[in-house]
């Protein structure tokens, strides 16, 4: 077994990684933090805010002191990041190494590239409303450069598929119309047959089956339907999720809950109620927080 000796102090005050919205709360969370998320740091990292909670609320001042410069001439994003973990010493060799090319290729992308793995991070952690917020800022940031610095712009792919996760994102949480609309937006800019897969999958999700048979007839009478294969793999995918779904613990702790309120006992059905209000807490919290994101347009 091995044992990590923890240095420096817990802080009171966490510190908020920019563009991760993550907070850590000792160094050796930081660590963990930039190692398993090499890919999606840039220079924004690089802030003398850290470096000052760094010294301040963990009190490792000689680390601290070795960060200072680094901060202040704008050094290298790849020492900065290895020499914290190499003071902790949390990691091997390798491990740091790994870190280092991992740092050092992404300094070849764009500010636009990497700004997006970050909003993509966001949405595999399923925090779709934050995502939507930063894909949004990011589709306007590429409007504006475009106007007059359309050159330093990465290749249009890029853009479709900001446009493609955007859509992942709104399915996420189930807004099906505004999905449809977002991959339908990838599929004209670059003609990739899995945007238009991906609208037609958001137009079924959203449309009832009649709905969606007379969408598809007027599509295809418009020459804008999916083949016959698409439309079949399609189907098939929806059934195949649908016996997934079945199969499942979720589907049976549903079943279970549907038991307690039809059959139970008094006692059980107190305790139903009191999960539902549990749940529906959490709902409704997590609508506060999505809200927003549709209240600005």
């Amino acid at each position: 077994m091995r044992v990590c000796i923890s240095i420096g102090n817990y802080a009171t005050n966490p510190y908020t990684i920019p563009g991760l919205e993550i907070s850590v709360y000792c160094i050796e969370e930081l660590c963990y933090l930039l190692g398993e998320n090499a890919v999606l740091l840039d220079q924004t990292i690089m802030r003398r805010e850290l470096v000052e909670w760094i010294e301040r609320d963990c009190g490792l001042v000689d680390l601290a002191r070795e960060l200072y410069p680094m901060v202040q001439r704008a050094g290298s994003l790849s020492s900065f990041v290895c020499l914290i973990l190499e003071y902790t010493g949390l990691h091997d060799g390798l491990y740091i190494e790994n870190v280092r090319r991992t740092l050092k290729r992404g300094a070849g992308l764009s500010a636009i590239e990497r700004h997006k793995k970050q909003i993509d991070y966001l949405v595999e952690k399923k925090r779709y409303a934050s995502a939507i917020r930063g894909y949004r800022n990011l589709i306007e940031k590429w409007d504006s450069v475009s106007k007059d610095h359309s050159s330093v712009l990465p290749g249009l792919n890029v853009l479709s598929a900001i446009h493609h996760n955007l859509g992942v994102a709104y399915a996420g949480l189930m807004l099906y119309e505004r999905a449809a609309s977002a991959f339908e937006d990838a599929y004209k800019l670059d003609g990739d047959r899995k945007h238009f897969s991906a609208y037609l999958a958001a137009k079924r999700m959203g449309m009832s089956e009649s709905e969606y048979i007379a969408f598809v007839g007027d599509a295809g009478s418009n020459g804008n339907a999916g083949t016959a294969a698409e439309l079949q793999e399609l189907e098939t995918n929806l059934q195949r999720l649908h016996r997934d779904w079945y199969a499942q613990g979720d589907a049976h702790r549903l079943s279970l809950r549907k038991n307690m309120r039809n059959n139970g006992t008094p006692e059980e059905v107190k305790a139903y109620e009191e999960e539902n209000e549990r749940i529906l807490k959490a709902l409704k919290d997590s609508y506060r927080e999505n809200v927003s994101v549709f209240e600005q347009g």
